[in-house]
């Protein structure tokens, strides 16, 4: 990683408590982005492994006595994984392919914890099968009937019970999973899970997930609440018997530029100060936190349209590069880095090629007037955005390329977007 460049952390996002600085779209060096996205063409993802290290760093300084572990869902490149493993954090994965990227980027089995959500029976069976040569790997489960399923392929290793806290948060009703019941078993019936389960298994922990995107006092106050629970569940059940309660993540980064920083270390206090007294190690699991601010996506302007009430810029990326917008209403911040200081402005609507409505990164935003062959950039695209990338109107997913200039996944082809296909490999 002597290679990358970072820049530096925007003083102003430092908040009264020891909020952590954080990065604007702002402080990316045009002129890199600009040679990047010459080199290796556009839409592009530029992931920044630098800024991932600096803030695997910072979560370990503010929870230095818990268990850190990377949502792995929100970026499983290669080399994402590799520097957060680098950075001393573990590894939370929500899939059977997770499990695999983790184990595949050097984590030992110790150090990855399987999530299991509704689990399809080909990734229980794929997951027990690792385990035989990875017993210290975790299964966190989140029903009953998971554990009987475990037992059936003749599992009887670590378990982690996950809770559903009946407390649910996060910047949006589609990732509010605390009180979704999907998620967890419930919270009066934990106990007695916990209790079955140790009959069978090697119970080490607890689990809750408030949601993603925590951000703001009411997500906070119900991030407390959570953990308070937690604190409780554990105690009942024992906590001198678990390793670990592991709380979530979540922490929420500051998509709008006006949006203050996460004031991590007061999270870390009240998280604590919310657990109580437990013989467990915390544990907490950031996704978004880690890699959000350390990736942008590049996107040129091919047309200009002006209408009665906006300019509308077309680009070449669209929400199968960046489903978010689309999917969360997520406002992400937009920069033109074309644009000189004295640049006129307007109402600007940045839509993409796909023909959905739906396709926009803005509508309306102000922005200065973009010309064709301007190159935009788009801010806070390091988490769930190539993750969520899609071959949707047959077409191949982005290039991604670190700060350095190293290529980290190749920009997918027409051929290989048909090569599953009976004759598409022809092509």
């Amino acid at each position: 990683m002597s290679g990358e460049q970072s820049s530096e952390p925007d003083p102003g996002g430092a908040v009264a408590g020891g909020g952590p600085a954080i990065r604007r779209l702002a402080d990316w060096d045009a002129d890199r982005l600009h040679e990047l996205a010459a080199d290796h063409d556009t839409p592009l993802y530029v992931t920044d492994l630098n800024r991932v290290a600096e803030n695997c760093a910072r979560l370990r300084g503010a929870f230095p006595d818990a268990d850190v572990k990377y949502a792995v869902k929100a970026h499983t490149g290669r080399a994402v994984l590799e520097t957060v493993r680098e950075s001393g954090l573990d590894a939370e994965c929500a899939s059977a392919g997770e499990v695999r990227r983790a184990l595949d980027a050097g984590f030992p089995s110790e150090r990855v914890d399987y999530t299991a959500v509704n689990p399809p029976a080909r990734d229980l069976d794929s997951v027990v099968e690792w385990w035989e040569g990875h017993p210290e790997l975790t299964i966190t489960v989140g029903a009953r009937d998971t554990l009987d399923r475990l037992a059936e392929r003749g599992y009887d290793g670590r378990v982690c019970v996950r809770v559903n806290p009946g407390v649910g948060a996060g910047h949006h009703e589609k990732v509010r999973t605390g009180a979704a019941p999907k998620f967890g078993v419930p919270y009066d019936r934990a106990a007695e899970v916990v209790e079955e389960a140790r009959d069978r298994f090697e119970v080490v922990g607890i689990h809750a997930h408030a949601g993603s995107g925590i951000h703001g006092e009411e997500d906070l106050a119900a991030h407390r609440d959570l953990v308070a629970r937690m604190g409780e569940l554990a105690r009942e059940v024992g906590d001198e018997a678990l390793e670990f309660v592991d709380v979530g993540g979540g922490f929420g980064v500051p998509y709008r530029e006006e949006d203050p920083a996460l004031d991590l270390t007061a999270v870390a206090d009240a998280t604590r100060e919310a657990l109580g007294d437990v013989d467990a190690t915390l544990a907490v699991e950031p996704g978004r936190y880690v890699v959000a601010d350390a990736g942008v996506l590049l996107t040129t302007v091919n047309t200009v349209k002006s209408t009665p009430d906006t300019t509308v810029a077309g680009v070449d990326a669209g929400m199968t590069d960046l489903l978010r917008p689309a999917m969360y209403d997520a406002y992400h911040a937009i920069r033109n880095l074309d644009a000189s200081e004295g640049s006129a402005g307007g109402p600007v609507t940045v839509a993409g090629p796909i023909c959905e409505t739906g396709d926009t990164f803005c509508d309306g935003r102000d922005l200065p007037i973009p010309d064709r062959g301007d190159l935009l950039a788009v801010g806070n695209a390091g988490a769930y955005g190539y993750e969520m990338a899609s071959t949707y109107n047959s077409r191949p997913r982005p290039a991604e390329v670190s700060l350095a200039g190293d290529v980290l996944r190749e920009r997918e082809t027409l051929a290989e977007v048909t090569l599953l296909e009976r004759g598409g490999a022809d092509e």
